[in-house]
């Protein structure tokens, strides 16, 4: 009787991780679709808010400023290159679908959390190794690598969630094969 009161527990868990870990990759999807009118807007914010003098004193502001420009200039003068993006905006919600599969049955598509586990952890060396070879900033590197940890935590959570519900189903018996006729 224990195990039926557990296992939607553990199944309600397992899909409020889901349900964050699939918002936030949809909500990176579709962030990166208006990337140049974002960057305009933030840059705008930063020297127009309250938060100037911190934004300027840390190097933000600076950095939103040599982005936007970036971004403004590549858009007037090679606006195709926006399509890389729209191509990294298409991935994550691509990849979020993926995770419809654990949400409707997770015992069965455990395979996909561990997938996604391995995508946060080469979050980290991607950050670090080509944000330093494209001359990111060192602060901006880590918030790059803090996307591949946060991300982590909801897909450990799953996953310790989905191995204690795997453990209170009963196994799985293969159906018999039907005999051979006689011939």
């Amino acid at each position: 009787m224990a195990s039926r009161v557990q296992a939607p527990n553990h199944l309600r868990r397992i899909r409020v991780a889901l349900g964050v870990f699939i918002a936030g990759l949809v909500l990176s999807g579709l962030t990166a679709f208006p990337l140049a009118t974002e960057v305009r807007w933030l840059a705008a914010a930063l020297h127009a808010g309250p938060i100037q003098p911190l934004a300027q004193s840390i190097g933000l502001l600076a950095w939103i400023d040599r982005v936007n420009e970036a971004l403004a200039t590549t858009s007037a003068r090679y606006p195709f290159l926006a399509y890389g993006t729209d191509w990294l905006a298409f991935a994550h919600l691509v990849i979020a679908s993926a995770f419809i599969g654990p949400w409707i049955d997770p015992v069965r598509n455990k395979w996909v959390v561990t997938f996604g586990l391995i995508a946060c952890a080469g979050v980290v060396p991607l950050a670090l190794i080509a944000g330093a070879v494209r001359g990111i900033p060192w602060g901006w590197r880590l918030i790059d690598c803090s996307f591949g940890l946060v991300g982590s935590v909801p897909l450990f959570i799953c996953r310790r969630s989905i191995r204690t519900l795997e453990s209170e189903q009963p196994p799985r018996v293969p159906p018999e094969s039907p005999e051979p006729a006689d011939e």
